[in-house]
């Protein structure tokens, strides 16, 4: 059998190490101090501003907003969607990391297009977690040699229930960064030459940035999944 795609849940291992330590400790820092209880993401940089004590911002976009299609430069991969919703966003990004095709896309490609989903706020960016998603070289030529991809669907999305718990308690501290972590669940089909193909159950926490009255953006992948 081909070797698949490997899964989110085997990378938590790659995440680097300061930057997977600076992004716990700035949650920890922000919301533990604060709340007594576990959080996974926010920031420490901006000023605080009043915010509701729901952990979603206003989305400026409506519910079908799609991911648009993809440009030459990232092959299959799609642009980011222009949206606003935490949730909304985190359940495509999830869909768009299950998801590539050899057959169309190149290793190079498959990261430029990722890399565009990122915040462009260096200080929370931790592209190292996403672009571990990616096989190395020879295994995604290997990957082609076979026509290999894989589709992605995701059934479910929601806030981890200690962000949510610590985010209750002290509203305004998601105001310093607006980095929200919501668990995905969902399901990859992977096929390949001569009908071979499978399935698998996926579940991932992603850390994604949402300012007010802007689009959503990637900032990270946990390295365990919150339920």
């Amino acid at each position: 059998m081909t070797k698949r795609f490997p899964s989110l849940s085997a990378y938590g291992i790659g995440w680097s190490t300061r930057r997977r330590a600076a992004v716990i400790a700035i949650g920890l820092a922000c919301l533990l101090a604060v709340a007594g209880a576990t959080a996974y993401f926010t920031g420490h940089t901006e000023q605080p501003r009043p915010a509701s004590s729901s952990p979603a911002p206003t989305s400026n976009s409506s519910p079908t907003d799609d991911v648009r299609e993809p440009a030459p430069a990232t092959g299959s991969v799609p642009r980011p969607p222009r949206i606003s919703d935490p949730v909304a966003f985190a359940k495509q990004a999830a869909v768009m990391l299950w998801s590539y095709d050899t057959r169309t896309t190149s290793r190079e490609q498959q990261l430029a297009g990722m890399e565009a989903w990122m915040t462009k706020e260096t200080q929370y960016s931790d592209w190292t977690s996403i672009s571990a998603q990616v096989p190395d070289p020879t295994l995604w030529t290997r990957m082609a040699d076979q026509q290999q991809y894989a589709t992605a669907t995701a059934a479910e999305a929601h806030y981890p229930a200690a962000f949510k718990q610590a985010l209750a308690e002290n509203p305004a501290a998601i105001t310093r960064a607006y980095i929200y972590a919501v668990t995905v669940t969902g399901k990859q089909r992977i096929a390949w030459a001569k009908g071979g193909g499978g399935a698998e159950d996926r579940s991932v926490t992603l850390a994604v940035q949402c300012r007010p009255s802007a689009d959503c953006s990637l900032v990270a992948i946990a390295p365990r999944v919150a339920p």
